[in-house]
């Protein structure tokens, strides 16, 4: 990168559901800033039909490196769809801590099943 190039930050997300080979539509994600054992919610999103957010959950406006949660509320998708029920959920909140120490696009997406989760630095 040059000179005259500025690199900047931002963090993208996304929701796949592995049990039915699709997108998790309506899946309320929120986005807290921790330092210690504080978090601050810095933002709110919810999926679209893709299973993404309609932008960058934290754009290059606001992006700071540091130490971040997402937290995926899957539980009322898991059961709008069938995939569970009943009042106590497995997976019910989904939280990922992760940390963005350069300013970069970040992407971290979650592979959803009833009765498992994973999730990757994706690109």
């Amino acid at each position: 990168m040059g000179q005259d190039e500025k690199m900047s930050g931002y963090l993208t997300t996304h929701v796949l559901d592995t049990a039915r080979g699709t997108p998790a539509a309506g899946i309320e994600i929120a986005l807290y800033r921790v330092s210690g054992n504080s978090h601050k919610k810095i933002a709110t999103a919810v999926t679209n039909a893709d299973g993404r957010t309609d932008g960058p959950i934290l754009p290059e406006s606001k992006f700071k490196t540091g130490t971040y949660e997402l937290i995926f509320f899957a539980g009322d998708y898991l059961r709008r769809t069938g995939a569970a029920e009943g009042e106590t959920l497995f997976l019910d909140q989904i939280p990922i801590r992760f940390g963005m120490d350069e300013e970069c696009h970040y992407h971290v997406p979650l592979l959803l099943s009833p009765y498992g989760y994973s999730t990757y630095r994706g690109s």
